[in-house]
Order: structure tokens, then sequence, then C-alpha cells
């Protein structure tokens, strides 16, 4: 008699279980999850800013490259707290896919990539209230992580989380108009270096060089077309999330 008790047990734990997982709200709530990958385009944007000394350095003047390569051991330091950013957004996202009852998810090691916090860098946009709001938002997270899967944990993790991830998705649109704005940069030392030296080429003595600066023209032409693009999609990815985001508030119920 114990075992079949036993089974029917169980079968009740399993359906209790799966009671916030079988709404279409929870539904809706995994749904907004599995958008967390839409943010690697914001990390390929990140990483690719991180390196733009590299890229520049070949085409810079003896005055730009002393400043640039002032510039860039600090460039590189902050994108780490750039890409923790992301790192925070995507763990909140997946934390809720769990709490919703998505096992997909191991929120062990995000958690404790965001633990360490980031710091403010002015000059780049990032300021303490988005400090401040990483910080909530990793304690809310950490607490939310050993909470039950149900419908109720939910929806008290989205009201603690309404501000804090409304600012760090200001902060990674902030971000993201930099990147453009460097890019750009970036696309007029390139393309200008070689629009105002090929003409000075001579095309029997330096046929080769001119050959090697017009292809690298061209190649950089496509390449800054097609981060541009990317820029773009990481944009409407981010506002796709914020968009997603602001639905699932608006559905809480009120009492």
């Amino acid at each position: 008699m114990k075992l079949p008790r036993l089974f029917l047990l169980l079968g009740l734990l399993a359906l209790l279980g799966g009671c916030a997982s079988s709404t279409p709200r929870m539904a809706e709530v995994r749904a907004f999850a599995a958008q967390a990958p839409k943010l690697n385009a914001y990390h390929e944007l990140t990483e690719r800013y991180r390196t733009t000394y590299q890229r520049e350095q070949p085409f810079l003047s003896a005055d730009a490259d002393a400043r640039e390569a002032e510039l860039d051991a600090r460039r590189r330091q902050a994108c780490d707290d750039f890409v923790k950013l992301q790192y925070g957004v995507q763990a909140y996202m997946q934390t809720l896919g769990v709490l919703a009852g998505d096992q997909e998810y191991d929120l062990r090691d995000q958690i404790k990539t965001v633990s360490g916090g980031i710091k403010a860098w002015p000059d780049s946009g990032i300021e303490e209230r988005h400090v401040n709001a990483f910080a909530n938002l990793t304690r809310l997270l950490a607490r939310a992580i050993a909470a039950p899967a149900q419908e109720r944990a939910v929806n008290q993790v989205l009201r603690e989380a309404e501000q804090p991830m409304q600012q760090l998705l200001d902060a990674m649109g902030t971000l993201l108009r930099l990147y453009d704005k460097s890019s750009d940069n970036e696309e007029r030392i390139v393309i200008g270096m070689l629009e105002s030296e090929i003409p000075f080429l001579d095309p029997k003595r330096d046929r080769l060089l001119t050959a090697l600066a017009k292809s690298q023209q061209q190649n950089k032409t496509a390449e800054y077309r097609l981060i541009g693009l990317r820029q773009t999609q990481a944009r409407n990815n981010l506002a796709a999330i914020e968009q997603s985001h602001r639905a699932l508030l608006e559905q809480i119920p009120q009492h």
C-alpha cells in the first residue's frame, strides 16, 4: 500500500510544481527569457569597441597615435564593466525563466560573474545611477535564485527589478550610441587616410601597392557597412527586450 501512496504523492507534487509553468502568463515569461541571446550583438560590439586602437593604429599619425594609445588602456578597462551590464541583464531574464518553470538555465556561474559590481565611467555615459541599478539587480538575483518556481515569485521579481532593469537597458543604449560614434570616427580615420594617400601613388611604379591599397579600401568600406547593420540590429534587439519587459510589468495583477 505504501508504494502506490508514494507514487500518488509524487504525482501530486509534480502537478503542483507544474502549475507555475502551465499558465499562459508563465509561457510569456519563458518567451521573454528566451530573448536573452539577442544581447549577443551588444557583446560583439563591446568587444569591437575594446579593440578600436588595434584597428586604427596603422592609419594614425604620430600625434594621433600617442593620444589613442593613452585612451586604449582606459577603454579596455571600461569594457570589462560594459560587458557585465549585458551579463546582469541576461542573468535577470534567465532567472525569470527559471522562476516560470524553465529548467534550461544554470544561473550559478552567471550570478558569480556579475557579483563583483561595476564602477561609473562618466566619459562613456555610465553614471552612478547605473552603478547603483546594477548593484540592486545583482542583490535581487542572488535572493531570487533560491525562490520556488511560482507565478507569485515571478511577479515579485518583476516589481522589484523594474527600475534597475530600466536603468541598465538605458546604460546599454547609451553605450551602443558611443560604439556607433566611435565606429564612425574610426571609419573617417581609416577610409580618410586611404582616400588621401591612394591618389599620390604612381600606378606604374607602385602598381602592387596601389592594388593592395584599393583592395584594403574596398574591404574596409564593406566592413564598416556591416558594422553599421550590426549596430542597428543591436539597438532593435535592445528595444524589443525593453518592450517585452514593459508588457510583462503591465500584466502584473494589481491586487
